[in-house]
């Protein structure tokens, strides 16, 4: 989206946050533009979200607006797809020096928005606003699929809510400077967190995470383990 944000939104918008660095900036940068910012997160039960949520709750009170709503938390649980997968075990995780498709999680963005989708229509809420990036490889990640599944759940509800990917042409690295004096020390990217909810530094997201802020130029607040 070449216009995000908005120079003069007048509709409330719905952020689909996480407590990961693209989602956070996303949120902060929708907060500056629309009336009205309702955070949604999903709960899938995966190894890394209890801490990934506190680090979002201190990010939320970090850029706490009279137009930021409370946080609204969906469950839906993926035990009972999954299994002894490594992202709701936490065995075998992918490290660092995997390729991005090793972090695949099958039907994420299915999960991740069916639920949001009906909130938002059930809530009056006319767009929500999702942060994949340029370089995701995944085939939930394409705009036939964003557009194509907003259509299908609107369909099925007699509802129009559109979800708005402002950061489908840009990378990590754009993302991170655009990020620039936001309290990042408040995000969370790791898939294997150390028991005292530290960054382990050695899995796939911290790896990622690292390599973004280095090529960015930006001071990386993060704590690692390793």
């Amino acid at each position: 989206m070449r216009d995000w944000p908005p120079a003069r939104a007048v509709n409330p918008l719905a952020v689909l946050v996480s407590g990961g660095l693209d989602s956070a900036i996303l949120l902060a940068e929708a907060v500056r533009a629309y009336p009205a910012v309702f955070p949604v997160s999903v709960r899938a039960g995966l190894f890394w979200e209890r801490v990934e949520r506190e680090h979002l709750d201190r990010f939320l009170r970090a850029i706490r607006a009279p137009n930021l709503r409370a946080l609204t938390v969906l469950e839906q649980p993926v035990a009972d797809v999954y299994g002894s997968h490594w992202s709701v075990s936490g065995d075998a995780v992918p490290g660092a020096d995997t390729p991005d498709e090793a972090v695949f999680l099958p039907g994420r963005n299915v999960l991740l928005l069916a639920k949001p989708l009906l909130w938002c229509h059930l809530n009056g809420v006319p767009e929500i606003a999702t942060a994949p990036l340029g370089s995701n490889p995944f085939p939930d990640a394409t705009p036939d699929f964003y557009d194509g599944f907003a259509r299908i759940v609107s369909t099925s509800v007699g509802g129009s809510v559109r979800v708005l990917r402002p950061y489908a042409d840009l990378h990590k690295v754009d993302v991170l400077r655009r990020g620039r004096g936001l309290p990042l020390e408040h995000t969370f990217s790791c898939i294997r967190p150390t028991v005292g909810g530290v960054h382990c530094g050695e899995c796939n997201k911290c790896a990622e995470r690292k390599l973004g802020f280095r090529e960015a130029g930006v001071s990386d607040p993060t704590q690692y383990a390793g």
